[in-house]
Order: C-alpha cells, then structure tokens, then sequence
C-alpha cells in the first residue's frame, strides 16, 4: 500500500482535513453500491410478485416497462371482471322489468300510467278492454277517454291536486256507445312534496256485477208484486163482476134511455180496469219458460215482418250476425215484438221517414257467448228525464199506455239470463239493446214469501 507523504511545509490541520474528506467519499461509494445491489434485488422480487420474471443485472428502462405491462395486464382482469358482473347486473334487471311487463299484462284490473303532461305512458289489455279502446298509449288522455267523462275528470283532479280517489264507481261510455260501470282507483305520483309527477289509474269492470244486482233487486220486487197481486186479484175480479153485471141489467132494462148510455159507459171502463188487471198479474206472476233451442234469426224475420204489415209507411229492416239461444220463443217473440212496435210507433210522425233498424250481434268473452240485438230508430229520442223510469211498473208516457209493457220486456229478458237498456243515439233516436245468453242458466222459481227469488 502506497504511503501519502504531505510536504513539509504544510501545516498539521490541512492534511487533517484532506484525509476526512476522502474517508468520506470512501463511505459513499460504499452505501451506493449496497444501495445499488439492494434496489436490484427488490426489483427482480416485485418483478416475481407481478408474475414477471426478470434477470438481476436488468437496466431501469427494462424494470419500469416490466411493471407497467404488469400493471396494464391487472387492468385488463379487472375490467373483464368489471364486464362480467355488468353483463349479470344487466341480464338480471331485464329480467325483472320482463317480470313486471308480464305481471302487469296479465293483471285482471285496468292499469293507467299518467305523466304530468296528460300523456298515457302505458296501458295494461284489461284497461283498454274495460275502456273499450285499443292502442290507447301514448295519447291524451283527456282526449282518448273524452273530455267530459267522469273518469277524465277524476285523473284532472289527481294530477292538478294530488288528490287520491279511493273505489270510486263511474259510468263511461265507450266509443262504440257502449254504457259500462267501472270502479277507479286513483292516486298521484309524488315527486316532492305535493309535487305530482303522474298518476296510476287502475279499473275494474262493474258492468256485469251491476247488472246482477240490478236483476236480483229487480226479482226481489216480482215476488213482492206476485205475493201482493195474489193476495188482491180475486177481490178485484170479483168487484168487477159485480159492477160488470149490474150495469149490464141496467143497459138492458133502460135501453134507448141517458141511463143506458151511463151503464155502456160503466161497462166500458170496468172492461178497461179487468184488462188492467189481468196485464199486471201477467207482469207479477212468475214466468214458467219452455227450455227451447231458438234460432234468433227466423224470429227476428217473423217480428220484422208483422210490424211491417202492421205500420207499412215504415221502413224496417234486420241485419247483422243472429246465433241460436236456449229459452221459450213465444216470450221472446213477445219482448221483440214489443220494442219494434214502440220503435215504429215513435217515428211515424217522422216527415223525413221513419226507419227502425234490428242488428244482431254475438259474442264471445270468458267463456261466454252472448246474443245481442239492437232495435234502434230516427224518431225524436227519450227524454232524459225518462230514462232512469221506463221500465217501471206503470210509468208510462202514452195517452192510452197501461205502463207495463216495457217492464214486462224487462222481466221476460232478465228471467232468459239477459238485460236490457236503452239510450239515445249520439246521432239522434232511440235505442234498445237486449242481449241474451246462448246457454241459458235454469231459473227455479220458489214460492215462500222471504225467498221468492229465481235463482240461477
């Protein structure tokens, strides 16, 4: 080892100070190299952790490229992964929102969906059956329901007030001037406090339950007026027997007097009073129907043709679909010919023509057929005010009318299975529709005073 001799001439600290400096750049070049050795080391381990395996002796550039290719292929399996679970999330909510579009098409109630701006966003097939409209989605609903409906009218107050309408009962018409009963359900969609950012609407079809009950009501009041009618007929022939036949030995002792002419027309009216009657104990007494197989067509052809003999300046046609129906065609021939002659009888007086049409319709829902017949003319209509009254016992609106034909039409129907209604045409005129089932359910008639009640 070589020796480092200082000149003499240099003073003791100087040469003190040269040998701690190399003492120390000798201690630095030290830690670098273990650092060196270290940090190559770590590398080739975190190069091992990263699934790349790399030589020690590798350069920085080689090591920084080892690990972002490392880093890139963590990225790519997360973002397959990221993929995978988004692809089940996905899969997972279209099945759901299939659950839903199948719950809600199938659904037996009517489901309306009302945005804020009056728009339907969607419609359910029992709604647009109950409302008897067919691609009623994105319209209006104001102008697909009518502007002046009641049903309109409630989803107005729902989306201007938040109000919630609980088992309302409405009367709608359809657009084929069909009158159904529907129970409505609405209530508002919140967004925010009394925010209303649409309304569900849902609806159920009353219409037949509404009949029903109409028939049972209607029933219950027959067995009361066949109950009372029995308790008071016999009195009442026999007090017109009396009448009838005093004045007739009258009539004869005084003939050619004032006195005849006085029991004529005593006479006249007790006539009058026995064919009153006689026509409301046909209208109480329970019906006893043959159980026959009709074909509606001929007996509509039979009942066309004896109006037309009858009132000729009429015109009077029959179109339309007619099945076969189960019941007794000598009441149903009745019933029809009853509403053709009123029909006829209303438009004589026509100066443009009078004209009654009777069109037949089946059809088939539920498992159900059913035969409808409409008798509908020009004539000046039904007051409104008449409506509701028509088919009661002794309302009537004709000088010389007993006010029990139409209601004896309604009792022959209701106790076929069917009903009966009438409104006014939106074109002007009257119109009766009866319908009818093609399979008649057995009516039992029962005669105790608390269950006379024909039940099905």
């Amino acid at each position: 080892m070589m020796a480092i001799q200082m000149p003499a001439a240099w003073p003791l600290w100087l040469g003190g100070a040269i040998l701690f400096i190399l003492a120390i750049l000798g201690g630095a070049f030290a830690f670098s190299f273990g650092l060196r050795r270290y940090l190559r080391g770590g590398a080739t381990e975190r190069s091992d952790e990263l699934g790349t395996l790399k030589p020690a002796g590798e350069n920085p550039a080689a090591f920084m490229a080892a690990s972002m290719q490392a880093v890139i292929q963590k990225l790519r399996e997360q973002e397959k992964e990221l993929e995978r679970l988004h692809r089940l999330e996905k899969e997972r909510a279209e099945q759901t929102e299939r659950l839903s579009e199948a719950v809600t098409r199938n659904m037996p109630a009517g489901l309306l969906l009302v945005n804020s701006a009056g728009i339907i966003t969607s419609a359910n097939p029992a709604a647009e059956t109950a409302l008897g409209v067919r691609g009623i989605a994105y319209r209006r609903y104001t102008e697909a329901l009518g502007p002046d409906s009641a049903l309109s009218r409630l989803l107005t107050s729902c989306l201007q007030e938040a109000r919630t309408f609980r088992r309302e009962e409405v009367e709608y018409t359809t657009p084929a001037s069909e009158l159904r009963q529907l129970g409505v359900t609405i209530s508002p969609v919140l967004s925010g406090p009394r925010e209303v950012s649409g309304a569900i609407c849902l609806l159920s079809d009353l219409t037949e339950l509404t009949l029903l009950q109409k028939q049972i009501h209607m029933k219950e009041n027959l067995a009361a007026l066949g109950e009372l009618s029995a308790g008071i007929a016999h009195e009442f022939k026999n007090a017109l027997a009396t009448i009838s036949g005093y004045a007739q030995m009258i009539r004869s002792e005084a003939a050619g007097s004032e006195l005849a002419d006085h029991a004529a027309r005593i006479l006249d009216q007790t006539r009058a009073i026995t064919h009153m009657v006689t026509e409301f104990l046909k209208f109480a007494r329970p019906l006893e129907l043959a159980d026959e197989e009709i074909r509606m067509r001929p007996l509509v052809e039979r009942v066309v043709a004896e109006v037309r003999e009858a009132l000729p300046q009429v015109d009077i046609t029959c179109e339309g679909e007619f099945a076969e129906v189960a019941g007794d065609e000598a009441l149903l021939r009745q019933a029809l010919l009853n509403l053709a002659r009123n029909a006829v009888e209303a438009v004589t007086s026509q100066p443009f023509g009078g004209r009654v049409t009777l069109r037949g319709t089946v059809e088939h829902s539920a498992g159900r057929g059913v035969q409808r017949i409409s008798i509908a003319d020009n004539g000046p209509g039904i007051p409104a005010e008449d409506l509701p009254k028509i088919f009661l016992p002794f309302y009537t609106t004709k000088a010389a009318g007993t006010g029990l034909g139409l209601a004896v039409v309604q009792k022959i129907v209701v106790q076929h299975g069917g009903g009966v209604e009438a409104r006014n045409q939106p074109e002007g005129g009257a119109e009766f529709i009866l319908w009818l089932p093609l399979r008649r359910p057995t009516a039992q008639a029962v005669d105790s005073a608390s269950a006379s009640i024909y039940t099905k």
